[in-house]
């Protein structure tokens, strides 16, 4: 068991990076232990192959400055809500103990985000019925509920019930995203493939563009917006942040 602060999933090698790898920087900067987990290895991406994307990825967790990464290996565009992924799924949140879980948008342009957001949902709150057994190298996990899900905003536009400031993030949070050198545009991306909706340089800034908006509904410069089915309660009004205009 290697207890964690936050488990941030993502049904894709890059899902995390692009939805709140800014809000990793700052916890892991916090002093807050951070892991992720990928669901699938992102094989049917048409550019680059499972090889790059498991190198892309940990060098974006090195940049991130998270300690644990993995992969369940699911099946990229087929995984199916079935007890056998939800046991996946929960092994990981008893393996890693978060009181908190970020995960993919509830709903979606590509399909596999939405279907992995409700998986990692209806595993969370399995993961607390201590009569649902699982193991991990043979020893019997505890049962263990995280506190929050939170699903970070992807392609789609939603309304965020709330925003995480990542101003001092920002820079960080890009280099981290082109770390997927296969994926995303930088000078080092490969002329030979296939052009994608995300490969082109102008994806890029409709990353830091959605950051900027999210940031000025708050006062500050970058945000990250978020989605929680539970109410999210407040016990010190200090922790507000305050516009500097």
């Amino acid at each position: 068991m290697t207890k964690v602060d936050i488990l941030a999933f993502g049904v894709h090698p890059d899902d995390v990076e692009l939805g709140c790898s800014g809000t990793i920087i700052a916890s892991v900067q916090q002093g807050k232990k951070v892991a992720i987990v990928d669901l699938t290895q992102g094989e049917l991406g048409t550019r680059g192959t499972v090889e790059t994307r498991y190198k892309e990825a940990a060098d974006a967790a090195r940049i991130m400055g998270v300690d644990w990464r993995e992969n369940l290996k699911m099946e990229d565009g087929f995984f199916q809500i079935n007890e056998a992924n939800i046991r996946k799924v929960i092994t990981a949140i008893r393996k890693y103990q978060p009181e908190i879980i970020l995960c993919n948008a509830l709903e979606d342009r590509h399909p596999d985000h939405g279907r992995s957001s409700q998986l990692v949902e209806e595993a969370a709150f399995m993961s607390g019925l201590r009569k649902i057994e699982t193991s991990l190298d043979g020893v019997a996990q505890d049962a263990w509920r995280p506190k929050y899900v939170f699903h970070y905003i992807q392609d789609r536009y939603l309304k965020p019930d709330f925003v995480f400031d990542i101003s001092a993030h920002m820079q960080q949070k890009i280099a981290a995203v082109q770390a997927y050198t296969t994926q995303f545009y930088t000078t080092q991306t490969a002329d030979d493939e296939p052009q994608t909706y995300i490969s082109t340089p102008d994806f890029l800034e409709t990353v830091k563009a959605r950051a900027l908006m999210l940031g000025k509904r708050i006062g500050v410069r970058y945000a990250e917006g978020y989605l929680t089915k539970k109410m999210v309660g407040v016990t010190d009004f200090n922790s507000f942040v305050q516009e500097t205009t």
